[in-house]
């Protein structure tokens, strides 16, 4: 059995979320999810932007509705539990925190490539002890240092914006919005581009941590995803104005490409640094958020009771945070997952899509339920029109929690 432990502490306000948000968001996605986008929808790449922000727009408020009415750990775990049954929540657990997991790993290892690309596991292993130990200290230590992270990245990517808008071989010409790929490759860019909005989701799994949880999440949510959305437009606007759709969806790195074809080649190391620490803040929101609903679930039993406790003196949920860390680096050690990305799509949709489906329960008025339907099936068309690749393993992985989910029922009814 065990023992009660003190709650976590509530030390977050509006800026401090909406910072803890944005380090989410503005993270590597927006350095390396522009290049597979733009093979993926060619001339359409804004329109995939567009149509992803319409979605991440949905969930965001479907979300921060029902933050508002359940201020607990675990985001869309609890409101799934809560609006639609155990079974729904425990799915939408299970898909974020494995995919997240991935994720944690993908970006340690983004770290690692950026700083010392020989050597990168090992850069990995270490940003991951480091990030792990700054979060057992605190939710505080936490928002200082995504703070220092996320005013670092911004000023990176604004000096791109700068520089490849104002440099003589920017075209606006090359901004032309077309269907080159069809629907469908706007469809596929949207859902790769989808990965880089989720972040917000940090906000809501952090809600035990957020001081007038009803008042801020509400307002911090859609903050972070609107200041998002204006530095994503800016800077695939930037690039696009450069390389144009074709040069970019070739691009291996592709705001490292811009700069240099803009004839700033004093850019790249900052772009290469801005990139690290981008990564660094990724990877930071990400602990933070698979720890917190590791902690929910645990509560519920359907994690080892243990990864329940919290710490006396930090108020943080220690042992779940040390067990994400441990599984992290144990991945970053062994595993190149830097192609999680389309599967990290697929479960953070799956996981969305729950949040939509329990808004939808909140009014049986129709207006209230216009943003929910759109959102779910935002949420469902842009997961199938990911790579058949990762549509498969998201799928398979799903089934296996669902498996799992009834094998625990079966041993517990005997």
């Amino acid at each position: 059995m065990v023992q009660s432990s003190p709650e976590l502490r509530r030390t977050l306000g509006v800026g401090d979320a909406v910072l803890i948000g944005l380090g989410s968001m503005i993270g590597a996605g927006i350095f390396a999810a522009l290049g597979p986008a733009a093979r993926a929808a060619g001339s359409g790449l804004l329109l995939g932007l567009a149509v992803a922000a319409v979605v991440a727009y949905c969930n965001a408020m479907s979300s921060a509705r029902l933050a508002a009415l359940y201020p607990a750990s675990g985001g869309t775990y609890v409101y799934g539990r809560e609006r639609l049954g155990v079974f729904w929540g425990y799915l939408a657990g299970w898909s974020f925190v494995v995919g997240k997991t991935a994720s944690c790993a993908a970006m340690a290892l983004t770290v690692g490539a950026y700083v010392w690309p020989t050597h990168a596991h090992a850069v990995a292993v270490t940003a991951v002890v480091v990030l792990t130990a700054v979060n057992y200290g605190g939710m505080q230590k936490s928002a200082w240092l995504t703070r220092a992270i996320v005013a670092v990245v911004l000023a990176v990517l604004a000096s791109v914006v700068v520089g490849c808008l104002g440099s003589d071989v920017s075209d606006a010409g090359r901004l032309g919005i077309g269907l080159s790929s069809g629907a469908g490759g706007v469809l596929e860019a949207a859902g790769l581009l989808f990965f880089a909005f989720a972040g917000y989701a940090r906000i809501a799994t952090l809600g035990e941590e957020v001081r007038d949880p009803a008042h801020t999440i509400p307002r911090a949510i859609p903050l972070a995803l609107g200041i998002a959305l204006v530095v994503y437009a800016a800077v695939a606007v930037a690039v696009l104005s450069v390389l144009g759709s074709a040069g970019l969806g070739l691009a291996p790195a592709p705001l490292v490409d811009a700069v240099r074809a803009a004839g700033l080649p004093g850019l790249v190391p900052v772009v290469r640094v801005g990139a690290a620490v981008a990564a660094l803040g990724s990877l930071l929101a990400l602990i933070l958020g698979v720890s917190r609903t590791t902690l929910a679930m645990a509560r519920d039993r359907h994690l080892p009771g243990a990864l329940a406790t919290v710490h006396p003196r930090f108020r943080v949920p220690h042992r779940a945070e040390l067990a994400v860390g441990v599984m992290v680096a144990a991945l970053a050690a062994t595993v190149d997952v830097r192609g999680a990305i389309g599967f990290s799509s697929f479960g953070v949709l799956a996981y969305y899509a729950v949040a939509n489906a329990s808004a939808w329960t909140l009014s049986s008025a129709p207006a209230s339920r216009v943003v929910p339907v759109l959102g779910l099936l935002g949420c469902v068309t842009l997961a199938f029109a990911l790579p058949g690749r990762s549509v498969v393993v998201g799928a398979a992985v799903l089934a296996v929690g669902a498996a799992a989910y009834g094998v625990r029922l079966w041993a517990a009814s005997r």
